[in-house]
């Protein structure tokens, strides 16, 4: 395989550099709230390093708090989905904070030790948070939320733990069924009147389906890290398929599920070898999402990361960027998603939203900033700010030009054509910038190719961007998952895959249409976009930018990866 990055032009790199020197004076930075470091010393954590959650005893807070397991919940078509209510046992009207999910309502804090028997490695951290016996699995904790004066519910997905029917996910039928529970959770005489949702992943996903319904109870969203258009962002990544996170899902919820069974992952094995197919089958009337980001018009919270690359990243910013609400909030992290979620910081940000728009409190949230932005200096290291939108306001886009000759990237072009050649199985090419002064990037990045091909009739492009100290040594951050160590950002593409929406491409994103593969022809010189996903990084003077491309993932992770390769030989 050959990348001719300047055949035609060299290629161009689109970023956000900020001058860190420029933004200093005008920022206050908060750089405070490192999620539950209180936990540190903790006995219960030292005696038990690799187990990632600490169980609170609830102790007294029971006698405060009814729990009621198992309530119907009938929906229009008659069927009964099943939740639990944790609510406080004072008489009163409550605001709701719902999680609805796939994963069983009964199943939390269990799970974790589980994760960690296929999960553990020297490149594996999993971070340390605390919740009580009664969290479902990556939901609110309904200890927390009741003491804060909530009613808590959690309700099972249709066909899935104890809920009738045939099951689904994501689906037209979940945003009727979604719709009835959240007027259901509205009207009952412990409530008043406004609820709002929350959770993690999964959860964060079935937010933006229930979300798109508009139901009237609904009042307030906290989708924390979920994606938003699983063909782009789970399914392919640039056209090339993701062959493990799939299967290693459908496995799990399977055994959750009750009715009608989910498709074997047999079946995604198959799809993954046709892209095309794929979106055919998702475009049918019967297989359409239940997400509509245009059509959500109710106030949201949104968690989105850097650390999640692969599976939660793009969704959490095009769902900001996409969704119809006039009242909208960032908060970005870099860091391991349940640590983050369960932390001070995180549950102070979610209460003081909730209190706003469910208990009508006039605490200014309304008034705080778009985006709180948090960069990366290392693996630990951050800051965090705020911004008044996403992408920022004002960014500065600079274009760098890849020399082939020297492996150097430059804000000049090459005199002439140059061009460099890798193996596609074992090979890279690799370019470095070295930076003169303190230099922040923020947002996405766009890489762009001319590219060939000795061998094959398709290419895959895998693309990182790492930072490198002063002497050289890569400096890591949390990439896939929040958990696995690795590069700046990632982007990828299947080179017949390379077709761009021309309306919905940016000078910063190019947007992939994913309508039909164009040939690839070996010996043809073919001009390509590669999005790299969104990421914030702060790079010092004498710090460098390592540009990576290859025909191969860059490490191995237990549940993510690519294994349905095109390319062949050089």
């Amino acid at each position: 395989m050959r990348s001719n990055p300047s055949r035609v032009l060299p290629w161009r790199l689109i970023a956000l550099l900020i001058a860190m020197s420029a933004v200093l004076s005008a920022c206050d930075f908060l750089g405070s709230d490192t999620p539950m470091t209180f936990l540190e010393d903790d006995p219960e954590i030292r005696a038990h390093p690799d187990y990632p959650v600490v169980v609170r005893e609830v102790g007294d807070l029971e006698d405060k708090i009814i729990v009621e397991r198992d309530v119907w919940i009938t929906v229009r078509d008659g069927t009964r989905l099943s939740a639990n209510v944790f609510r406080p046992r004072a008489e009163g009207k409550y605001p709701v904070v719902m999680a609805l999910t796939a994963y069983d309502k009964n199943k939390g804090p269990d799970l974790y030790p589980k994760l960690l028997r296929n999960a553990l490695s020297e490149n594996f951290d999993l971070g340390k948070f605390a919740v009580s016996p009664w969290t479902a699995w990556e939901g609110p904790d309904p200890v927390y939320w009741v003491s804060q004066g909530y009613a808590l519910v959690y309700l099972d997905s249709r066909g899935f733990a104890t809920s009738e029917g045939d099951p689904g996910t994501a689906s037209m039928q979940d945003r009727d069924d979604f719709y009835d529970a959240i007027e259901w959770a509205g009207t009952q005489p412990w409530s008043n009147g406004n609820v709002g949702t929350n959770g993690v992943s999964y959860l964060a996903i079935a937010q933006w389906v229930a979300a798109s319904g508009n139901p009237p109870h609904l009042k307030a969203i906290v989708p924390w890290e979920g994606q938003s258009d699983a063909y782009r962002e789970v399914l392919y990544h640039g056209g090339i398929p993701e062959t493990a996170f799939t299967g290693f899902w459908i496995r799990k919820v399977r055994s959750g599920a009750n009715g009608s069974p989910l498709p074997p992952p047999f079946i995604f094995k198959i799809a993954h070898r046709n892209p095309a197919f794929m979106r055919w089958v998702q475009s049918r009337p019967n297989a359409r999402t239940g997400i509509d980001l245009p059509r959500i018009r109710v106030p949201a919270l949104i968690a989105a990361t850097w650390s999640d690359q692969g599976l939660h990243t793009r969704g959490s910013f095009e769902g900001y960027k996409q969704m119809a609400s006039e009242q909208k909030w960032l908060y970005t992290h870099g860091r391991q998603k349940w640590g983050v979620y369960y932390s001070d910081d995180a549950l102070r940000t979610q209460t003081e939203f909730f209190d706003h728009f469910l208990k009508g409190e006039d605490n200014g949230f309304e008034r705080r900033p778009a985006v709180r932005l948090e960069v990366r200096e290392s693996l630990e290291q951050y800051t965090a700010r705020f911004e008044e939108d996403w992408p920022i306001p004002d960014t500065d886009y600079r274009e760098f030009y890849l020399h082939g000759d020297s492996g150097e990237l430059r804000k000049t072009a090459p005199a002439s054509s140059t061009e460099r050649t890798y193996d596609s199985e074992a090979g890279s090419a690799v370019f470095n910038y070295t930076f003169q002064e303190d230099t922040e990037l923020t947002g996405n990045m766009k890489l762009k190719l001319w590219v060939s091909m000795e061998q094959g009739d398709d290419m895959d492009l895998f693309v990182s961007v790492d930072k490198l100290d002063a002497e050289g040594e890569v400096v890591n951050f949390y990439a896939k998952m929040g958990y696995t160590k690795g590069p700046v950002a990632m982007g990828w593409l299947r080179v017949s895959q390379r077709a761009l929406d021309p309306e919905r491409s940016t000078p910063a994103q190019p947007w992939l249409l994913h309508d039909e593969a164009l040939p690839v022809e070996q010996g043809d010189v073919i001009p390509v976009e590669v999005e790299i996903l969104p990421s914030s990084t702060l790079f010092h003077a004498g710090e460098s930018l390592r540009l990576t491309v290859q025909g191969r993932d860059f490490f191995d992770h237990p549940s993510l990866g690519h294994h349905y390769a095109v390319n062949r030989g050089p």
